[in-house]
């Protein structure tokens, strides 16, 4: 163990949410509170760590740190807080969290799972390929010593290019095929135009999570996109897989900071009862720079002033504040891993990017392109996870391959009762290639080998449903809104 901890504080304040604080990851994803990632060892590669309370309270859940930098041997609660410390404590609390600092509120979906935490910035906060990749590697290294299944990265290397001409995108594929589960964040430059992951994230194993924005409200169904980097990469292959929520996370201020002295005094002023006010503003007021004339005001104008600035600095609860960013549906996803993990240990990588992305929720008001297969759902992921009872590894889900000059596509359905193989080559009609169903829950067409060139194809599930091929990343639009999968003979 690396890391240490000392009581060194006692809050004597007010830790409930503020009228501004945002819906808590379970209640939004109406997942089951029951399950908290038992189990799991999720690590986490990002700038930096603190070693927060919702991480080490009331028992430090963190199993290891490892700066590939060098430079920080171990991280402690009264250490002075740099600004790369931020992101990678705030996306790992917002995975593993269990709220110690909001009363059990904002905790994540795997709030009893354990931590590996991997630094990758260097000693001037810089993120480089070549640490990324570093610590991916140091992670397959130690899956074993620590016992990683998953792996959730929320930062990227420089730029596009083909998964065999990066480092990042290589290890990343080493990861996968060892046996973790690598979850990454899709970006967030995806405005007007198209911006394509970066390494990781475009790397075809790993599942790439974009996000979307439900305006903070429950039982809300229309979704808006967030600016999540999307598209075809250098290899063809279209990201990302999945959206989750990526707008009103509730992330964690960090303590010893300007930041968390100023949320502190500012929430302990919002919860003042009237006849305490004048006396807290008179106290404490200066110290987060409110203008004096507020001290000779009514409550009523004291509370909107303090209530603008909860607003202006996103606080939602004493010490936590809402974030954005495909970096926090990134760890919510591996979060909801955790607890896919926890039901049913056996599954392996492909097991899970397979039943996300088949259990996930397509907007229908938005472009495919930039949205994967959907929205997760946590219910029906769980649901499905429970139920397989296959340990399938990632050769039973591949592209479409040659074998014995015949082309054969693979499927994986537990639960359909008939699949069809369409497309060009046989003029869309479902009768001419069904799939056979396999004992493993595997559906397998076979076609004979096709003379050079590019097919579209789908698969026909039930006679219902239409679907691209999951184990083929190559897409072209429908024309309806979706994607046909592509087929190219050489």
């Amino acid at each position: 163990m690396n890391t240490t901890t000392t009581d060194f504080s006692i809050h004597n304040h007010n830790h409930t949410q503020n009228r501004f604080a945002v819906i808590p990851t379970a209640l939004r994803l109406s997942a089951d509170e029951h399950l908290k990632g038992r189990g799991v060892t999720i690590a986490i590669l990002d700038s930096g760590f603190y070693p927060h309370a919702d991480l080490t309270k009331p028992v430090n859940r963190i199993l290891a740190f490892y700066d590939v930098s060098g430079v920080e041997q171990v991280i402690y609660e009264n250490q002075t807080v740099k600004g790369h410390h931020w992101h990678g404590t705030q996306t790992s609390v917002v995975a593993a969290g269990n709220g110690h600092l909001s009363d059990g509120l904002y905790r994540g979906l795997a709030s009893e799972s354990k931590l590996v935490l991997v630094k990758a910035s260097d000693a001037n906060g810089r993120i480089t390929e070549e640490n990324i990749a570093r610590g991916i590697d140091w992670v397959i290294e130690n899956r074993e010593r620590y016992g990683i299944r998953i792996l959730s990265i929320s930062l990227g290397g420089d730029q596009d290019v083909k998964c065999s001409q990066s480092i990042v995108d290589l290890s990343a594929e080493r990861a996968v095929q060892a046996g973790i589960i690598v979850v990454v964040a899709a970006g967030n430059s995806g405005f007007d135009n198209s911006a394509p992951p970066i390494p990781p994230a475009n790397s075809p194993s790993v599942i790439t999570v974009g996000g979307y924005d439900d305006f903070n409200r429950l039982d809300n169904h229309e979704f808006d996109l967030y600016h999540s980097n999307y598209g075809f990469t250098a290899d063809g292959i279209v990201k990302p897989e999945i959206i989750a929520p990526a707008v009103w996370v509730a992330t964690p201020i960090l303590p010893n900071t300007p930041s968390y002295k100023f949320a502190e005094i500012l929430s302990d002023l919002n919860f003042a009862p009237d006849y305490l006010l004048p006396h807290l503003l008179a106290k404490r007021g200066a110290e987060i720079e409110l203008p004096s004339y507020l001290f000779a005001e009514e409550p009523n104008v004291i509370r909107a002033e303090i209530e603008a600035r909860l607003r202006e600095n996103k606080i939602v609860a004493t010490h936590y504040q809402h974030g954005d960013g495909t970096s926090f549906a990134t760890p919510i996803v591996a979060s909801l891993i955790a607890q896919m993990l926890e039901v049913n240990p056996q599954l392996t990588p492909t097991n899970v990017k397979q039943i996300l992305i088949a259990t996930a929720d397509r907007l229908s008001h938005a472009p495919a392109i930039r949205q994967g297969y959907g929205a997760v759902n946590a219910v029906r992921a769980i649901q499905e996870a429970k139920r397989e009872h296959h340990e399938l590894s990632h050769t039973d889900f591949v592209a479409p391959r040659i074998m014995n000059n015949q082309l054969v596509f693979t499927y994986h359905n537990d639960h359909a009762c008939k699949v069809a193989l369409v497309g060009d080559f046989n003029r869309w009609d479902s009768k001419i290639n069904p799939f056979m169903k396999t004992e493993n829950g595997i559906w397998r067409g076979i076609l004979p080998c096709l003379s050079r060139g590019s097919y579209r194809y789908k698969f026909l599930v039930d006679d219902k449903r239409w679907i691209e091929d999951p184990n083929n990343g190559l897409k072209v639009s429908d024309g309806l809104g979706g994607f046909n999968s592509l087929l190219h003979i050489m």
